[in-house]
């Protein structure tokens, strides 16, 4: 273990300035693993709920956040064939993106197509992954199926309508801003996107009870949220819930607004769903287990959609690798300003 790399680390809980650079050991690639370097690495919100300690099962503090980075193999260990190095790749993590380098094991590293660049790339895994997997495969996703996507104008959000239009989907969308509606309209094909901030329900209750009422709404907000989901699905409908973002709604962790975000979340009785034919399922894509077979087919077909002009990553802006930028990156996702995801980008 005498190579190192340099990391930003969560140290303990807090706002974004808590958040410290340090140089950890860099292990020598095992049987069937592989060293990356690290060009850019994804932020995602749950980056913020461990950093605020509202997340659940986390490594021992300190530790680096980070899912996903996309960079250049650099080295490979006993048993790697499909891998060389110079090649470039992505990749996702449990835990440990926010570095300059990474070793993991080959099955998590994936080919990209070259039109991408480094920071595009790692901008893909978590949210394309978790859009599919919501819309496809929990939330079994039909050609003419009505689907609402809450935080449309967001990493998964962007992610999820492309993937829904593409499939045939109705999609109605929520953001918080003017251009994020149109963009989300405009751009990526959504029927309607309606204000996150204002009362989306009752003007989107008029739309689909015109149109024929939702078949999937993707959740990652909670709180009332949920209930004004369950209240407008069709028979057969299903809410695919991924995240409580009510649960942290600024920079610091309140334990008040988390428990008051959790009780504003409805509990869900096996008998409410059989008298009005519902699903409320739940998707966390770090706790797949033995399906995790499924993330390799689905991320070589987004990268091949993606190389074949069908969809597109949203990259909104990126920050350097480092501990300052990871701060501000952490800040800009708190405020909700991003369209679409934000990435932090190594020097040179």
């Amino acid at each position: 273990m005498s190579d190192s790399t340099l990391t930003v680390q969560i140290p303990r809980f807090g706002p974004p300035k808590v958040l410290q650079e340090a140089r950890v050991p860099l292990p020598t690639p095992e049987p069937g693993h592989l060293h990356l370097r690290v060009r850019a690495a994804g932020v995602n919100f749950a980056d913020l709920l461990q950093r605020a300690g509202l997340y659940g099962t986390v490594p021992p503090r300190p530790y680096a956040p980070g899912f996903e980075v996309a960079g250049e193999v650099v080295r490979v260990g006993e048993g790697v064939e499909d891998w060389r190095p110079g090649d470039r790749a992505a990749a996702l993590l449990r835990f440990g993106g926010y570095a300059r380098d990474v070793v993991l094991p080959a099955e998590q590293v994936f080919s990209y197509p070259s039109s991408l660049s480094p920071a595009q790339a790692a901008a893909v895994p978590v949210v394309f992954l978790t859009a599919w997997v919501c819309l496809f495969e929990t939330g079994h996703a039909r050609e003419g199926d009505r689907a609402l996507v809450l935080g449309a104008g967001g990493g998964v959000g962007t992610a999820a309508v492309q993937l829904g239009v593409d499939r045939g989907l109705r999609v109605y969308g929520t953001a918080g801003t003017v251009a994020k509606r149109a963009f989300v309209t405009e751009e990526l094909g959504a029927a309607a996107c309606f204000d996150s901030r204002g009362d989306w329900p009752g003007e989107l209750r008029e739309v689909v009870e015109q149109e024929g009422r939702l078949d999937i709404a993707m959740d990652p907000v909670g709180g009332k949220a949920t209930r004004a989901c369950r209240s407008m699905l069709a028979p057969l409908g299903r809410v695919v819930f991924f995240g409580m973002s009510e649960a942290l709604p600024g920079r610091k962790r309140s334990w008040l607004k988390a428990l008051r975000a959790r009780l504003r979340t409805p509990s869900v009785h096996p008998l409410s769903l059989v008298e009005k034919n519902q699903g409320v399922c739940g998707v966390h894509l770090l706790h797949l287990g033995e399906k995790e077979d499924l993330l390799k087919p689905a991320m070589e077909e987004i990268f091949s959609g993606i190389a074949h002009g069908r969809w597109s990553p949203v990259l909104d802006r990126s920050f350097p690798l480092s501990r300052a930028g990871a701060v501000e990156a952490h800040r800009y996702l708190h405020d909700r300003r991003n369209l679409g995801k934000v990435v932090l980008e190594a020097p040179g």
